[in-house]
């Protein structure tokens, strides 16, 4: 294997969102560092199951509009 070439592995510690924090072994900055996460399992709606609709930049209202004769027009 190649002398100099692979990423430095070391332990950091995670820090979660609710605070709590655990330490790794990554290549993630330099050691002893800490990683803080924006999002992890215990808050995300993907592993949480509670999933809620956002409207960004008006784009479900725009479709609601171009679609809110659809159906009435299909039952005729």
């Amino acid at each position: 294997m190649k002398e100099k070439i692979h990423p430095d592995y070391h332990e950091i510690t995670v820090v979660m969102t609710d605070g709590t924090s655990f330490t790794t072994r990554s290549t993630y900055g330099q050691k002893g560092e800490s990683l803080r996460l924006d999002i992890d399992p215990k808050t995300h709606p993907a592993w949480t199951g509670q999933h809620r609709l956002v409207d960004r930049g008006g784009q479900v209202a725009k479709f609601n509009k171009r679609f809110q004769n659809f159906a009435l027009a299909k039952k005729k």
